[in-house]
This record gives structure tokens, C-alpha cells and sequence, in this order.
């Protein structure tokens, strides 16, 4: 049987990583078994660089965690070599990162995850992944936005050309 002070530990890391989970807008599990250190740390450097962070911890205490923050469901996925990359920010960053490396790596697979309060399925995450990011999704905006007011700037040019226009057409002597 463990001892206290062991048992005293896991629970402080289960409790750091059910906050973690808590504060997390998004978050993604992955099975990271046959990657190779090139490709852990590149992964790894793309996560940070993002604000993502990414953590392997043994399958029962992230379960408890998962339990603690309310994802439960997500204990159905943690089989085999798991890992969770967790991000407070972007809630599309992990899913879109991940998803790349999955796509490249044969070996490296998504499981789940979650958004919102909500658990996703594979087929979620990758969906979250084909999102285009914050930055993208505002600029379509703007720009949509922008197309409204140019149009209507050109109907109001329009109109002013036409009166004055017309206003030509009257000062202008008749030839005969």
C-alpha cells in the first residue's frame, strides 16, 4: 500500500490538473505512443508558442481530474498512452494543432475532447479543428462589413452623379 505522504502527492497533482481542466476553455486527448522525440518536441514547441499546454499523466489520475472538472465522460478515452493539451486562450488551438501533427504521424491519434462545458468525439475535434481561428473568423467579419458600406457608398455616389447629371443635361444649350 502506498504511503501517506505518496498518496498526499497524487492528490495534489489530480487537484492542480482538475483546475487546469476547470480553467480550460478547450481541451484535447491524444494517444501519443511511436512518436518520436523529433516530433514530441516540435509538437511541444507548437503547443507553447500557441498558449496550449500539454501534459502526459497516468490514465487514473487524469480520470479523477476529468471527474472533479466535470468531464467524466471523457473517462471512456483514457486507454493506452494518453496525453491532454490544455488551452485557457484559444479554444481552437489544440484541435487545429493536433489535428495537423495526427494528420502527418500515422502513430500519433486524436481520442476526444472538449469545448465549452461539452465533450466531443473525434469527429467533434476535428470539426473544432476546421474552424478557422479567431483572427480569420473576425476579419470575414469586417470585411463583410466593409462590403455593406462601400456598397452603400457607391448607391449614394451613384445617386449624386445622376443628379448632377441631370443638372448638366439642363445648363447645356440645345443644339440645333
Amino acid at each position: 500500500m502506498p504511503s501517506q505522504n505518496i498518496l498526499e502527492q497524487k492528490k495534489q497533482v489530480v487537484a492542480e490538473l482538475a483546475e487546469k481542466i476547470k480553467q480550460a476553455s478547450s481541451g484535447v486527448l491524444v494517444k501519443y505512443q511511436g512518436i518520436t522525440v523529433a516530433d514530441d518536441t516540435a509538437l511541444r514547441t507548437a503547443l507553447r508558442k500557441a498558449g496550449v499546454e500539454y501534459t502526459v499523466m497516468k490514465n487514473t489520475l487524469t480520470a479523477r481530474a476529468c471527474d472533479i472538472a466535470g468531464y467524466g465522460d471523457l473517462k471512456e478515452y483514457l486507454n493506452g498512452m494518453t496525453a491532454i493539451a490544455l488551452s485557457t486562450d484559444d479554444p481552437i488551438a489544440p484541435a487545429k494543432i493536433l489535428k495537423e501533427y495526427a494528420d502527418k504521424l500515422k502513430t500519433f491519434e486524436i481520442k476526444a475532447g472538449f469545448v465549452d462545458g461539452g465533450v466531443l468525439d473525434l469527429q467533434g475535434v476535428e470539426a473544432l479543428a476546421a474552424t478557422p481561428s479567431k483572427e480569420v473568423l473576425v476579419a470575414k467579419m469586417m470585411g463583410s462589413l466593409m462590403s455593406s458600406l462601400y456598397g452603400f457608398a457607391y448607391v449614394l455616389q451613384a445617386k449624386i452623379d445622376k443628379e448632377n447629371g441631370a443638372d448638366d443635361a439642363a445648363e447645356a444649350p440645345a443644339e440645333a
